[in-house]
């Protein structure tokens, strides 16, 4: 493999010390998941000490170890870089990272939708050169420098993710990430226990702009409420501005398209050229984010028939989407794992990818639905909302998991009641008992309400032979 970072490198990159020799193909801040070669960098946070692992890390083969502080037990050779404090000296890594790079440059922010609009970019950027995208969700305060460290010194192109839930996160992260090209997805009432409007978080997105190298553009959603402030904001930046939605003005215009329950037909025009394509992953949510990839790309001199074609190759990433058929009471049950997280837009986006799956004859639409987090005042009424869309989607029952969606529950016409839960694994028992063959279930909420538990008994129920 490539080397990423010498001892030397890093040790002028970081400002750090130490006598031993080494070569590092990546770097991890995670132990159990580090690749052989791997710098591991030892983070400390509220609840952990990753300096605890220094060693198991060496084991698995780590080249070197990044630390702040001693480590009892270490052996005398071992191959430590030594600095004052590991997170500001893995931004550091990430700043030296960027430095060296010649490659194109692109952050992507947005209330949803950045993760899977990120591996869209990556899919599209493919046959154009060699292209490095941030992985998972890495896009918070030590996430983001990581994937930045991880920048190999050859890509053409780069794309991070960024994230925020508070004021001032956003500004931080891509002064470091330094984009060429900002998109934001949408502005939604997310995280809106911590700000006080949504005009609040689209000022917070709107820190992207403050990282731009020279001569930026910014990529906006024409048909979000908030477009005219952040294109504001951009151009108060001195960046140029693309639009992309079904808005006239849009520089990348959806004329059409037709939906259906495994992706959707597209036709757009992009900068005056007409195209046609399809993207493999159901929703009109996707096909706003293929607008935003294609003025990605048209932004960045990409061929962009080859981008759009690249978009029937996309895959739902887990917890996103991803479809699954089950085996189920001598039958299939269709589940579709949307449980990585969960937000008023999100939710409304999963109920349409439902109404667009067709159950089996005299089955069923199923939704399970946990609480969505950070809503702060509004999260009662942003609950309670929820039921037009869901009726509008024809769902049949549907199933609830957290304290907040007892507003829900008290919304929800009586037919339409599977019933409230304190916890997820609480509502499984009923569940399993109400799901049957043919039927279409969907399963979303927040991380931390843990939905995702009840996608994992699924996949295990049906795993096992039926008697």
């Amino acid at each position: 493999m490539t080397a990423m970072w010498t001892a030397g490198d890093a040790k002028v990159a970081t400002g750090g010390s130490g006598t031993a020799d080494w070569v590092a193909t990546g770097v991890s801040i995670d132990s159990r998941t580090l690749t052989p070669g791997d710098l591991f960098v030892a983070l400390r946070g509220p609840n952990f000490d990753s300096h605890d692992f220094v060693g198991a890390a060496l084991q698995r083969g780590a080249s070197a170890a990044m630390v702040d502080h001693e480590v009892p037990g270490n052996r005398e050779d071992a191959p430590l870089l030594r600095v004052d404090d590991t997170l500001a000296a893995l931004s550091a890594l990430g700043a030296a990272a960027r430095q060296r790079s010649d490659a194109r440059i692109v952050a992507v922010t947005g209330s949803v939708g950045k993760t899977g609009t990120k591996e869209a970019l990556r899919l599209a950027f493919a046959s154009a050169g060699r292209v490095y995208a941030s992985a998972g969700g890495l896009n918070n305060h030590w996430g983001a420098p990581l994937a930045l460290a991880r920048l190999p010194p050859d890509a053409d192109y780069g794309v991070f993710e960024l994230g925020m839930n508070h004021p001032g996160e956003i500004a931080s992260l891509t002064r470091l990430v330094r984009p060429h090209i900002a998109l934001i997805t949408t502005v939604e009432p997310v995280h809106l226990g911590f700000f006080s409007s949504v005009e609040a978080i689209a000022d917070a997105k709107a820190e992207i702009f403050l990282g731009f190298e020279p001569g930026g553009i910014a990529i906006l959603n024409c048909d979000n409420p908030y477009y005219v402030r952040l294109a504001f904001a951009a151009t108060c930046a001195g960046a140029d501005v693309i639009g992309f939605g079904s808005h006239p003005d849009a520089g990348v215009r959806l004329v059409d398209c037709v939906l259906d329950s495994r992706g959707s037909s597209v036709e757009a025009v992009v900068r005056g050229r007409v195209l046609r394509f399809r993207v493999s992953i159901p929703g009109r949510h996707w096909v706003m984010n293929s607008l935003a990839v294609l003025a990605v790309a048209a932004a960045t001199e990409v061929d962009v028939a080859s981008a759009a074609e690249a978009l029937g190759q996309l895959e739902a990433l887990p917890g996103r989407g991803r479809r699954h058929e089950l085996a189920w009471h001598g039958g299939t049950l269709t589940l579709i794992d949307e449980s990585y997280n969960a937000s008023p837009a999100a939710m409304r986006a999963a109920f349409s990818v439902v109404a667009a799956t067709e159950p089996g004859p005299g089955a069923r639409r199923v939704a399970v639905l946990g609480d969505m987090l950070e809503l702060g005042d509004g999260s009662e009424r942003l609950h309670r909302e929820l039921v037009e869309p869901l009726i509008a989607a024809k769902v049949d029952c549907v199933f609830l998991v957290g304290e907040a969606m007892a507003a829900l529950d008290r919304a929800l016409p009586d037919g339409m009641r599977g019933g409230l839960w304190e916890s997820a694994e609480g509502s499984i028992p009923a569940l399993f008992r109400f799901l049957e063959a043919g039927d279409v279930v969907t399963v979303k909420g927040s991380r931390a309400v843990g939905v995702s538990a009840i996608v994992e008994r699924l996949q295990a129920q049906s795993a096992r032979p039926e008697t």
